[in-house]
């Protein structure tokens, strides 16, 4: 997917959920306003994903080209944006951002053994385990040497959020023994693996951008809301669509050890039978992961979700107090929104 597509994507939200008509006018003119950037990260992406020595290139290229929400540099661009128009050093930092959340894909689809991703099989089914954790190898590499011409600081951090992204795979990974219901070990893993990227993200673009440190910290604060935002929804939608009826996807994720929000909350209210239910799953029930589809889907807890979602976007939003009232900073709140809103 790139980013004109991207953009397209979170407009349809947009109009789908009636987010407000101010909030798709902002979309609207995120292409205008940083149209140029956008074509100039896809191709630091493209030629980041293409450096090395195939097939571990292969591998990299195959899952870049297969499509994207690309949220990760979009927001910070617009961070950067907020206080200065963006260079080459932004646009290296957004493409880096990228290059980092792929190559967590690669890993993670040879962790879970995953065949299908973003409706093409993986690369690990493509070229083996061994290419795709080298493909993922090489774009950490490129995203390092993207990052390494910014500010110490920025390149630091970024450093520090590979190291909390394994040690949220690892706590996740931890499940495949015994599966915790606890939404502590849920927070800490979402944080890890999902969330700290999204918080590097924008306090690279708002310090490479100029802004003071409080507003720094802010943005970063911003993005980490945003990032669990964006994953209780993605846990909701796994809820949502109809090839989960079957539990299917209940099946392989609990046999990873992976548990969302949904499930936790249901247990609170249900935890006799979700605690049966879960362990009859993690045997190779599949009769057993459609009727615990279904407990969740009727016990209320995917609208629980949705407003803790919802509510983590808010103090998203709340943080851009700290930013100058600008269209960057607008259209980081529309982004926000949307995101939140997303049904698909």
């Amino acid at each position: 997917m790139t980013f004109s597509a991207s953009v397209a994507a979170l407009q349809d939200t947009a109009a789908v959920e009636r987010v407000g008509e101010r909030a798709a006018s902002r979309l609207n003119e995120l292409g205008e306003l940083l149209s140029r950037e956008l074509a100039l990260v896809e191709t630091l992406i493209d030629s980041g994903a293409s450096a090395g020595v195939a097939p571990a290139s292969d591998a990299a290229r195959h899952l870049s080209r297969s499509g994207g929400k690309r949220v990760r540099p979009l927001a910070l661009l617009l961070a950067h944006a907020c206080w200065s128009p963006v260079g080459d050093r932004g646009r290296e930092l957004a493409a880096a951002a990228e290059l980092v959340h792929m190559a967590t894909l690669l890993h993670d689809d040879v962790i879970d053994d995953g065949d299908m991703r973003r409706g093409q099989p993986t690369s690990r089914r493509l070229w083996g385990n061994a290419v795709s954790v080298l493909g993922g190898d090489l774009l950490l590499v490129e995203a390092l040497r993207l990052a390494s011409k910014a500010a110490p600081t920025t390149w630091q951090e970024l450093v520090s959020t590979l190291g909390r992204l394994v040690d949220g795979e690892v706590v996740q990974l931890r499940g495949r023994l015994a599966v915790s219901l606890e939404e502590c070990t849920y927070f800490e893993i979402v944080r890890g693996k999902t969330a700290s990227l999204f918080e590097w993200a924008l306090r690279a673009g708002a310090r490479e951008g100029g802004a003071p440190t409080h507003a720094v910290d802010a943005l970063g604060e911003f993005g980490s809301h945003l990032g669990v935002a964006f994953q209780l929804v993605d846990d909701v939608l796994d809820y949502a669509g109809e090839s989960n009826v079957t539990g299917k996807s209940m099946l392989a994720d609990l046999s990873e050890g992976k548990v969302t929000l949904p499930l936790l909350r249901a247990a609170v209210t249900q935890s006799d039978t979700i605690t049966s239910l879960v362990r009859d799953v993690r045997a190779g029930d599949e009769a057993a992961a459609a009727r615990l589809v279904a407990c969740v889907r009727s016990s209320g807890a995917c609208e629980a979700v949705r407003a803790l979602a919802v509510d983590h976007t808010a103090k998203a939003l709340g943080c851009l107090e700290a930013v100058p009232a600008c269209r960057a900073r607008e259209m980081l709140a529309s982004v926000a929104s949307s995101l939140a809103a997303r049904v698909a």
